[in-house]
């Protein structure tokens, strides 16, 4: 049986790990509000990139329906996860659902190359027989997203000079209503009309039709650009938003079973406390009724 200093050093590190917990979940709970606002902002700056599409190809269609110079049959994919742990089953998730649709896609998931965002992934698609050409970490905030990007973007451009890769497509995880997450596919190249708002059924949407002065091709590729930008911003933000929802849920579930722990070890401790009160009385009653003998 445990002696009662030992329970006030467990209930004492007990206290500490709940501590512990309830900060990663307070920081849990500020990170997912600043990735929230980060997609609340970036909606209304893709839907203003939506509109410069259809503005610049009502008179164009076929022009954004061929994949043009990034057509190619060789493919490749980044798949987001974590960087750090306590965030449930999201990357497991992630790599199984990438995977998956790489193999239906494909045929075979072997055939694609990929890149791993996040120091959790390498080691879970290694161990399922596909291993990353290339890691990257997470960045640590929304500030840093930016230039996680420009990487990403500059390495598809690599790939596509030389490895003649002309499809690519985002995994990564979506935060859904009540801290729920779920994996995502996301083709990046060659751009889908109906991702930009081009399709047969797009349209403007007032009476007056648009213009613009600048030379249609400058203006396309620059509309291209701020796409494929927010197109992988997303993805970072969605990923990140994931992170900290999962970890928020498993710290939750962690405080719960802390809780549960402390009820039972002060119980166990008052318990222990009388027994060794009621030891001593005994022993006073003994020794006071030996006297009086």
């Amino acid at each position: 049986m445990q002696t009662i200093e030992g329970l006030k050093r467990t209930i004492g590190s007990t206290r500490e790990l709940q501590s512990l917990v309830r900060t990663m979940k307070a920081l849990a709970a500020v990170n997912i509000r600043q990735y929230e606002k980060a997609l609340a902002s970036l909606r209304a700056y893709d839907r203003t990139i939506k509109m410069g599409f259809r503005a610049i190809c009502r008179d164009r269609p076929a022009v954004v329906a061929t994949p043009g110079a990034f057509a190619g049959r060789r493919r490749g994919a980044v798949v987001f996860g974590s960087d750090q742990g306590m965030c449930g089953a999201l990357n497991e998730q992630v790599v199984s659902f990438a995977l998956e649709t790489l193999k239906d896609r494909a045929g075979d998931a072997r055939s694609t190359v990929l890149m791993a965002v996040g120091e959790r992934l390498p080691g879970l698609l290694e161990d399922s027989g596909h291993p990353a050409e290339t890691v990257m970490s997470l960045p640590a905030s929304v500030a840093g997203i930016t230039a996680a990007v420009q990487d990403i973007l500059l390495k598809i451009d690599d790939w596509h000079e030389t490895a003649g890769i002309g499809q690519v497509m985002l995994f990564y995880s979506r935060q859904l209503p009540g801290m729920a997450c779920r994996p995502h596919g996301f083709g990046l190249l060659p751009v889908d009309p109906e991702a930009i708002g081009t399709g047969e059924k797009s349209g403007w949407p007032g009476r007056g039709l648009p213009a613009y002065t600048m030379d249609w091709a400058p203006l396309f590729s620059a509309l291209i650009r701020h796409y494929l930008f927010v197109s992988l911003f997303r993805a970072f933000a969605e990923t990140m938003a994931s992170e900290n929802a999962s970890r928020l849920v498993a710290m939750q579930g962690a405080e719960k079973n802390i809780d549960e722990r402390l009820a039972q070890l002060n119980a166990k401790f008052h318990q222990q406390r009388q027994m060794t009160i009621t030891e001593e009385l005994l022993d006073i009653v003994a020794g006071f009724e030996a006297l009086n003998a």
